[in-house]
């Protein structure tokens, strides 16, 4: 038969087993096909009657034309808006070795510290230059943007004010419009007022307990606040400065003038716009608040063999194990764009990052003096990259030649806003002066640019010049060649294991392929060019991509509409509670401030639940690992006339699809509640059932799971939401681009559609799947993980599976009972090091566990590899539990080893080199190397230093 017609598809590169392994796993698992598991695994009752109903999956090339001509249809003009976001140059080395490197954007979240320093280190560096540039002692690892940085803090500051009664957050006229609308929203559950008032020492009355400042403001000026901070402090106010880090390099750090908190985005430092995101924000504070900052810290500890080594320190502040009571929801954060950011200032060290700041202050002062020429007025006396051009009724001839020329400036009535970035030239300055002069009736000629070039007056007021080093270790000075720069890269990157080395078998974390094809637009400079403000007739690509990328969600989900401004899972969760909020204040029922939540839910649930103003109940789990029914009709009566709503994940976080589920949704709405569901493990759900169809009637989808955006060793992710059409509505609005109806609640990030550049991704692979490719890879996922339960549960028993016997994607290996040998299941994570596996989920959501996923895109080769690595590991406790082996000395306890541990001249334990390194056959062919022994903890925790210390210095502490 001729091939004329045979075309490749996607799925069969996205799904790892080929279709011979898939019938060697159907047999032994004892069934004929992958429809009879997914009989037996997912119940009939919530299985969809029909198919996806979405367009026809294309080949690679097919997509990569079409969202070519996507992206065609995006207008990338000369951007001089400002307000938060600014055109960068990506170093080239850091573009092509980090932000298009699967080594750099596959990995996890560095939980397992030791085959994560990489990362770690990079992260330090950024938290070092944060801490650096803004005057403050302690910085965290990013958090998701600027505008929600700044609500981050208000809730930092509220919660350690002095005056509890005091419940009024004094804010700045003069702040980017995004961060004041996000502030609104997060106050609005805690009765925080905003109060929007000139920065006098007149307005600091005793109902405030902090202020905040944006620096320099958001319209270009440039203030010194010294005084404004000693007469705060003089009335226990604390002061929040929302920073542009770029300006920090010439202005006085806030941390310098009296700022308590330091907040921002680290945009500047070589990521692209995208359209809105990801960027990674920064939190700089006292040392004082360092058990109250937000997100997370990395800090400096030591390993087993004394040498020097990074972990997440405070990990006791985690969601997971605080819930509702934890200091915030953040889960993700925008670690590869973090660190993307810090390898910038490394390559540039403190002497490049001020030449740059410089050459834009040079360049608008010049800009400045050019209009002036040609007899405009210029509003702001001091600056930093901004100006304020008075253009009265000429504004819109003025915004007619502007984009004429390619050029987006800020308009507001009658002052034309021009923002200056790193990308701007000479010539474009020379751009600009035509456009104005044209608009006078003046020939550009009649200013002479180079002459004016050497008679520039400073711009910033000599008490806000800065005067203090930054970027002063040698990390920031060693690596300024690109020769220099690339070996640093690579060899912090040979440190971390990422998916470009084996499977990450992470349960509820959904480590799936991140294909080549998907990722590729993501660098395209109509993706990564545009500004989020840019006028709507210049994204009609973005749109497009959006508009499509909804359709299909809602259809996978069986929602009506999506909103993709929540830019992580958590921001996800707490805007579909807010939206549920906003739902009953319409019906006049707003005192419904009950969330029921399982005992068994993620962490980030009670955390959002409580940063939305609910007050948790938790709801009993049976003996099985499911909702105990009867307790959640109990409490959904008890509380019926004020019940807010219900948080379940599904399949449930045991990795159980639970039979009840649908009578569980008819409950909550039977008491007047609303179904809140977390989309964390919808990659069991794609195609089979779906949160619409169940009876949900919101539910926040992980894009950085389910749909391919990598996690990047800890973000960017993606949070966005479906809703049921009484609840469409109420989704987000944004103050600066309308997307939402009036009833629609305020921002809850600072993009209107959040890290809008990595929807490509998500989009690709919809485009390429299907609705038939989608819907078999989650009966992959289905099938891989049920083989993986099936080889293992003879050794490791299994806590919970479902009616038949069969676990959904992921399940639960019960390692308590090695405790009675004093093996932990934190000493089974570190020896899987040695095997070269990342381990599982740990003690997550039940102790002493281990939660496996293996998803769709792994082979079974690669699950067998796993699978052997744990059995070896089993027949390891095995020998210490007939005391063969001695419970404190061996090769668990002593995991990982390091090559430096194995290759040293003195060998005194009791099993041998070959046990330690290679301790199967597959390990001698692809052997990776912890770069760390195990590292210390609580020595961490007891001395945190979370900077970038002297090697010296570090070994006094």
């Amino acid at each position: 038969m001729s091939n004329v017609f045979y075309q490749e598809k996607f799925q069969d590169r996205h799904n790892g087993p080929r279709a011979e392994e898939v019938q060697e796993m159907l047999s032994y698992l004892g069934v004929q096909s992958l429809d009879q598991l997914i009989e037996q695994a997912v119940p009939s009752q919530i299985r969809l009657k029909k198919s996806l109903a979405l367009p026809a999956a294309l080949s690679e090339q097919a997509y990569l034309a079409k969202i070519q001509r996507i992206a065609d249809k995006n207008k990338v003009f000369k951007s001089y808006i400002g307000q938060g976001y600014y055109d960068v140059t990506v170093p080239a080395v850091i573009q092509r070795n980090v932000l298009e490197n699967p080594g750099w954007y596959t990995q996890y979240t560095p939980y397992q510290a030791e085959i994560a320093q990489g990362r770690l280190q990079a992260l330090l560096n950024f938290q070092t230059a944060v801490s650096d540039l803004t005057g403050l002692e302690i910085a965290n690892a990013s958090l998701l943007d600027e505008a929600t940085a700044a609500a981050e803090a208000m809730f930092m500051l509220y919660s350690a004010r002095k005056n509890k009664t005091a419940n009024v957050f004094l804010v700045t006229p003069n702040i980017y419009p995004q961060t004041l609308d996000v502030l609104q929203t997060r106050a609005v559950p805690f009765g925080v007022e905003i109060r929007v008032a000139d920065l006098g020492e007149q307005n600091l009355t005793e109902d405030i307990f902090a202020a905040l400042i944006q620096y320099p403001a958001a319209d270009g000026t440039i203030t010194d606040y010294t005084n404004f901070a000693t007469a705060a402090h003089d009335k226990n106010i604390m002061v929040c400065a929302v920073a542009d880090l770029m300006s920090l390099a010439l202005l006085t750090p806030p941390g310098e003038w009296g700022a308590d908190v330091v907040v921002g985005n680290s945009q500047r430092f070589g990521v692209p716009m995208g359209f809105g995101g990801p960027h990674a924000a920064f939190f700089a504070t006292k040392e004082a608040y360092k058990r109250n900052i937000p997100g997370r810290i990395i800090g400096v500890t030591s390993d087993a063999s004394g040498n020097y080594a990074l972990r997440m320190a405070l990990q006791t502040r985690e969601q997971h194990i605080r819930r509702d009571k934890a200091s915030s929801n953040i889960c993700t954060a925008q670690a590869l764009l973090a660190i993307m950011a810090s390898f910038y200032a490394v390559y540039h060290g403190p002497q490049g990052v001020k030449n740059i700041a410089t050459r834009i202050n040079d360049l608008t002062k010049l800009l400045n003096k050019a209009l002036q020429e040609l007899g405009y007025e210029q509003i702001n006396k001091t600056y930093f990259d901004t100006l304020r051009i008075v253009v009265g009724d000429q504004a819109g001839a003025l915004k007619a030649e502007a984009l004429n020329n390619e050029l987006n400036f800020f308009y507001q009535e009658g002052i034309v806003g021009i923002s200056l970035d790193e990308t701007t030239t000479f010539e474009d300055v020379e751009t600009i002066v035509k456009v104005f002069a044209k608009i006078k009736g003046k020939s550009w000629n009649d200013v002479e640019l180079r002459g004016l070039a050497n008679q520039l007056e400073s711009s910033i007021p000599s008490e806000a010049v800065r005067t203090s080093p930054y970027l002063t270790h040698p990390v920031f000075n060693s690596y300024h060649s690109e020769s220099e720069m690339l070996r640093y890269i690579k060899s912090l990157e040979a440190k971390d294991l990422s998916l470009c080395h084996s499977m990450i078998p992470l349960g509820s974390c959904t480590m799936k392929l991140n294909a080549t094809t998907e990722m590729l637009p993501l660098t395209w400079a109509h993706f990564g060019g545009l500004h989020p403000f840019a006028p709507a007739d210049q994204t009609s690509g973005y749109m497009q991509l959006i508009n499509e990328l909804n359709d299909w969600l809602s259809e996978i989900t069986g929602f009506a509409k999506m909103s993709f401004q929540p830019n992580s899972g958590a921001q996800g969760e707490y805007a579909g509670l807010m939206v549920i909020r906003a739902y009953h204040e319409s019906r006049g029922e707003g005192h419904r401030n009950v969330c029921l939540i399982p005992a068994s839910a993620h962490g980030t649930n009670p955390a959002s639940a409580s940063m939305a103003g609910l007050k948790v109940v938790v709801v009993k789990c049976d003996a099985y690992g499911n909702i105990d029914v009867a307790d959640l009709r109990a409490k959904a009566q008890e509380h019926a006339a004020s019940l807010n709503s219900l948080m379940v994940t599904y399949p449930s976080t045991h990795g159980v699809f639970e039979e009840s589920i649908i009578e569980i949704c008819e409950i909550v709405h039977q008491n007047g509640g609303q179904v809140y569901m977390d989309g964390a493990n919808m990659n069991a759900q794609v195609g089979l059932t779906s949160p619409g169809f169940i009876g949900a009637d919101v539910c926040h989808l992980n894009l950085h799971k389910t749909f391919c955006i990598p996690h990047g060793g800890g973000g960017p992710g993606m949070g966005p939401i479906g809703v049921a059409a009484h609840l469409v509505p109420f989704l987000p609005n944004h103050e600066i681009v309308e997307i939402s109806g009036e009833q629609g609640i305020s921002a809850v990030s600072a993009a209107p559609f959040g890290s809008a550049s990595i929807l490509t991704i998500s989009y690709a692979y919809i485009a390429m799947m299907g609705g038939d490719g989608l819907t078999d890879a989650t009966k992959t996922a289905i099938l891989n993980a049920n083989y993986i339960k099936a080889r293992l549960e003879s050794h490791y028993p299994v806590l919970y599976a479902g009616a038949n016997g069969r676990c959904a994607h992921e399940m639960i290996l019960d390692c308590r009972t090695f405790k009675s040998v004093g093996i932990e299941v934190g000493d089974i994570a570190k020896r899987l090091m040695d095997y070269g596996f990342h381990a599982p989920t740990v003690s997550f959501p039940v102790a002493g566990t281990l939660m496996v996923e293996p998803t769709e895109s792994e082979s079974k080769a690669e699950l067998d590899r796993f699978c052997e690595a744990l059995i070896a590991i089993r027949s390891e406790i095995a020998a210490i539990e007939t005391g063969e082996i001695d419970q404190k000395e061996n090769v668990l306890k002593h995991a990982p080893h390091t090559a430096e541990i194995v290759s040293a001249d003195e060998w005194n334990r009791p099993y041998s080199r070959q046990t330690a390194a290679y301790p199967l056959p597959y390990v001698k062919l692809n052997k990776f190397w912890p770069s760390v022994g195990r590292v210390n903890d609580s020595q961490g925790d007891r001395t945190l230093i979370c900077s970038c210390p002297p090697m010296e210095e570090y070994a006094e502490a």
